[in-house]
């Protein structure tokens, strides 16, 4: 009963998490009542891939059972989604604050070191 609870949970932050990245206005309405701003959109979309990494992490297998890598797992997937979604917003020029590509570039760093955690893992 506890795994499906767990999977059912997992997927409903999945599911939230694809549905912002996808559309966050169309959450925003649903939820808020109200349509979000550009930036709000950058931030739900940001949001969402926090959310989809939750989702992935939590997801009951054999590894979130003993309780390894499902932490990484969600990590790698959050870290490699903003990194994608930080360097779309800096190519298109829009939404371009100082902070962006420094954060693009520590996403990236993470996603990279988090993959080779989970590469050597599997290994040993």
């Amino acid at each position: 009963m506890r795994i499906n609870l767990i999977a059912i949970a997992a997927a409903f932050e999945a599911i939230t998490g694809l549905v912002l990245i996808i559309d966050p206005s169309l959450l925003g309405a649903l939820l808020l009542g109200s349509d979000l701003s550009v930036s709000g959109i950058a931030v739900g979309r940001l949001a969402g891939c926090a959310l989809l990494g939750l989702g992935i992490a939590c997801w009951p297998g054999p590894e979130a059972i003993t309780g390894k890598n499902g932490a990484t797992r969600g990590l790698l997937a959050y870290n490699a989604l903003a990194t994608i979604f930080f360097v779309y917003l800096g190519v298109r020029g829009e939404l371009v604050g100082p902070l962006l590509w420094p954060a693009a570039v520590i996403h990236g760093a993470l996603a990279v070191l988090l993959a080779r955690v989970l590469t050597l893992h599997r290994s040993t």
